[in-house]
């Protein structure tokens, strides 16, 4: 199958994303429906109301993709959906809809590995990444480094033992009372700070795995003290001790690896400390920086859509078409 228009919906957690996306990465619509309103109250994401604000969204926001694109469902050639990982009330949402929208229209439904989508975001809109490449995949549910000799092909050089570092921002951030989402505040109020608290640095010599769990009990233990702080300076003495990790991590695997380029995808490739310490390691050692434009920097359906043409490359297809059978296979 020659495909060349993708629609894409991301469901995993709290967004119900949809999106229209060529084979090139050009996003011709997006729509998002977000949740934070939804679970502002409960400090993160309550699982059975994100299922239920999906159940509402995802076809108006579908129809809404249709509409900005100015195309008709028999335009599209097939439809990619996250599959996993996830919550899993809000995972069954978008794959639910998928396959019935399969059956309706008579396309084929591929389901797509949620990270994977995250290691295509980088070239979004246009084509960034050299291989052989590196990547740091950092977001609220998972941390990682992985080795790219090209565009299908992935190793994991190495993930975090515990939360991982979005996951770790989140809970200083509902610690320090800052609200939900939390990470985008630390990260503010950590611009304006001074990193005088000394955090520990877990593993930070010690191979490319990562743990963030001790850290955050670090921040609890300070704050339960009593010492008084400047909120600001908190925030930044913690997000200090996070960039020096995944400093560090990153330096070492791209001094391992013979590559052209290294890239940050998932939520907090957002972080404006991460793009400016990271940029500061690639022109060091002569990498070229790839990181996705801001908007497509968090969950979204553009790419799962991008992600959804290595699939039909690689052959991984559900048949007949129509069925809209969702694929077992990470290929």
């Amino acid at each position: 199958m020659e495909a060349e228009i993708i629609l894409g919906i991301e469901s995993s957690c709290d967004d119900t994303a949809i999106a229209i996306v060529t084979r090139e990465g050009k996003v011709l619509a997006s729509s998002i429906a977000g949740q934070e309103d939804v679970h502002r109250n409960f400090g993160g994401v309550y699982p059975e109301f994100s299922s239920r604000a999906h159940v509402q969204s995802i076809l108006p926001a579908i129809q809404d993709t249709f509409a900005k694109s100015g195309l008709n469902p028999e335009d599209i050639d097939a439809i990619g959906v996250t599959r996993g990982p996830g919550l899993i009330g809000s995972l069954l949402i978008g794959l639910t809809t998928a396959s019935a929208l399969g059956l309706a229209w008579d396309k084929p439904v591929i389901g797509i590995n949620h990270l994977r989508g995250h290691l295509r975001s980088a070239d979004l809109e246009e084509k960034r990444l050299e291989y052989p490449a590196l990547m740091l995949l950092v977001s609220g549910g998972h941390t990682l480094l992985a080795y790219l000799p090209n565009k299908t092909d992935i190793k994991i050089l190495g993930t975090t033992r515990d939360d991982s570092v979005g996951e770790a921002y989140d809970k200083v951030a509902r610690m320090m009372d800052l609200g939900f989402p939390g990470g985008p505040e630390i990260d503010r109020l950590a611009m304006a700070g001074e990193a005088v608290i000394k955090f520990p640095r877990p593993l930070l010599h010690e191979g490319l795995e990562f743990s963030f769990s001790g850290l955050k009990s670090s921040v609890r233990r300070y704050i339960d003290s009593g010492e008084p702080y400047e909120p600001q300076n908190l925030a930044a003495s913690f997000t200090a001790a996070c960039m020096d990790v995944l400093v560090a991590k990153s330096r070492k695997a791209i001094k391992a690896h013979d590559v052209k380029s290294f890239a940050i995808v998932g939520g907090v490739s957002a972080s404006k400390q991460l793009r400016g310490v990271m940029a500061e390691l690639c022109e060091e050692l002569n990498v070229k920086l790839c990181v996705p434009p801001l908007t497509w920097s968090t969950d979204n359906a553009a790419m799962i859509a991008l992600a959804t043409f290595d699939y039909i490359d690689a052959g991984v297809m559900p048949e007949p078409k129509g069925t809209a059978r969702l694929s077992a296979e990470d290929y």
